[in-house]
């Protein structure tokens, strides 16, 4: 069987596929959405610990201290220096201290971070759990009580909330409540 002309390869065959290849890769690269990004914004600096911030939980004298929790950081303003997302409450020897959960900024030449934010307040009494954070979305899952008879140790209430970035703020997006009315 004889092979026909066309059907073979030779080296210039190979270097017009390869330049070919190269010229449509070079136009990709060049003709971008003018809202394509190459690389997400750098941050400056390293978040701030919420180990060192003052929080303006009222604990009582029998509490040692303050709990962190939980944390997570991400630059939510885009200014280049993250911020950190904190959950605490007070120490406690016994029972379970309703949780808050606050937003901590550096203000520059700073020693200790700043509250910047808060998502959930101590006063609302209820526990927070499964505190994330990805991309400007802050989320957690909030435990509450039903009436006061309800232990303190025992929450049955139960609902997942979102904070979104949005517009200089914190939007609070709040799924169905697991088990009845958890008011957020």
């Amino acid at each position: 069987m004889t092979e026909l002309p066309h059907t073979r390869t030779r080296t210039v065959h190979w270097l017009a596929t390869a330049a070919a290849l190269a010229a449509v890769l070079g136009a990709t690269a060049l003709l971008q959405p003018a809202t394509a990004t190459t690389a997400p914004p750098r941050t400056t600096g390293a978040a701030p610990d919420p180990a060192r911030a003052h929080y303006p939980l009222e604990c009582g004298p029998h509490a040692s201290g303050i709990d962190v929790l939980d944390k997570a950081s991400a630059d939510f303003d885009g200014d280049g220096t993250p911020e950190t997302v904190a959950a605490v409450r007070c120490a406690a020897h016994g029972g379970t201290p309703p949780s808050a959960v606050f937003v901590l900024s550096r203000p520059a030449g700073a020693d200790r971070p700043r509250i910047a934010g808060t998502l959930v307040s101590a006063k609302e009494g209820m526990t927070v759990k499964d505190l994330a954070v990805r991309g400007t979305t802050v989320s957690a899952t909030l435990l509450g009580y039903s009436s006061s008879e309800v232990p303190r140790c025992c929450p049955d209430r139960q609902r997942k909330v979102k904070w979104e970035w949005r517009d200089g703020k914190f939007v609070l997006r709040a799924a169905p409540v697991a088990g009845g009315g958890l008011s957020v």
